[in-house]
């Protein structure tokens, strides 16, 4: 026979639960069953994964302390996890002793919870344990008390060992009819995994930090795509400001902040081409934030004074660069 304790107390020294899991214990093992203890804050990381350790136990006990409100986050988490992914089929033939001593009000309801959320699970409970302990000594020097707790974990032992049947509860007809979760259509091995992931806080933090970095990039992306769909920016500009100068053939090529197209002007004599594209082989390639643009098509700057004072990048033929103000005069707005 096999039993597992589940203890979602904090672990401090005067915690009664503690007492009576140890006294439960020995008696089972007295009585020759295995018993497996899981102390759930020191599996705080690990709970999703739990319910697989439920396979092999015929019977468990569940154990917490009313400190203050309720059985506590960690027994939660765990019964949370039971029922997204535990194995319900294994669920409904495994006997369940609550325990829960309380060092402040409420012992019988959190008992109570406990039983409830095991037969919703599916399972079969035990009459089980609870009461008010305000002093730890008080419960080992009581041999009354201690009788209770020997005679309480004979009687999970006899309906585990001789399969005692259960009245059908509410509680499971209710879950038949409503309150079946959805099917996620996985495999109980895939199941595990996905909990085994879940429980991993290194690879949620992984996972968290790489949706940040694909949103940011699709959102870069994103903005990039509508800078480039902006097709007519800053050509009529051009077309406005172009003077002609006969004779003068040249091809200009203007990066533009993080605009992945380059702004082309191909000049031939009296004619002007102005368009976003590949460049073929300029004559002058320029790099400018969208702010010096701005500020040049303002009337506010010129190629020259923005080549001069470091703002504008450039490489090619300086001399065919000097004509970018001849040929392209804007007027200030």
């Amino acid at each position: 026979m096999n039993i597992n304790i589940y203890y979602g107390g904090r672990g401090i020294i005067d915690d009664p639960t503690l007492f009576v899991i140890n006294k439960m214990q020995e008696i089972l093992e007295e009585l020759r069953v295995n018993v497996t203890r899981y102390t759930l804050y020191e599996c705080k990381n690990t709970i999703p994964t739990l319910p697989q350790t439920l396979k092999d136990a015929d019977g468990i006990i569940l154990a917490t302390t009313v400190e203050w409100y309720g059985i506590g986050g960690y027994m939660q988490q765990f019964l949370d996890a039971c029922w997204l992914f535990g194995d319900k089929a294994k669920i409904a033939d495994i006997y369940m002793c609550p325990v829960v001593m309380s060092t402040t009000y409420g012992e019988r309801e959190a008992k109570l919870n406990l039983s409830t959320a095991w037969e919703i699970l599916g399972g079969l409970p035990c009459s089980g344990i609870c009461g008010y302990i305000e002093n730890t000594v008080m419960l080992e020097m009581n041999e009354q008390y201690i009788r209770i707790i020997e005679k309480k974990t004979e009687d999970m032992y006899r309906s585990i060992n001789q399969h005692l049947a259960c009245f059908p509860a509410s509680n499971q007809a209710v879950k038949q009819k409503i309150a079946v979760p959805n099917d996620n259509n996985l495999t109980p091995q895939e199941t595990e995994q996905l909990s085994q992931y879940v429980s991993d806080d290194s690879y949620v933090q992984r996972q968290k930090q790489d949706i940040q970095e694909l949103t940011s990039l699709f959102r870069d992306m994103l903005s990039e795509e509508d800078m480039d769909n902006n097709v007519e920016e800053y050509l009529t500009s051009f077309r406005k400001a172009f003077r002609p100068q006969p004779g003068l053939r040249a091809e200009y090529s203007i990066s533009i902040g993080e605009r992945k197209r380059k702004l082309i002007l191909e000049v031939d004599g009296t004619q002007l081409e102005c368009t976003y594209g590949s460049p073929r082989q300029p004559d002058v390639e320029m790099h400018l934030d969208k702010a010096a643009m701005e500020d040049i098509v303002s009337g506010r700057m010129t190629f020259q004074r923005a080549f001069m004072s470091g703002i504008m990048k450039t490489k090619g033929d300086f001399k065919i660069l000097r004509t970018l103000d001849q040929i392209f005069v804007f007027e200030e707005k």
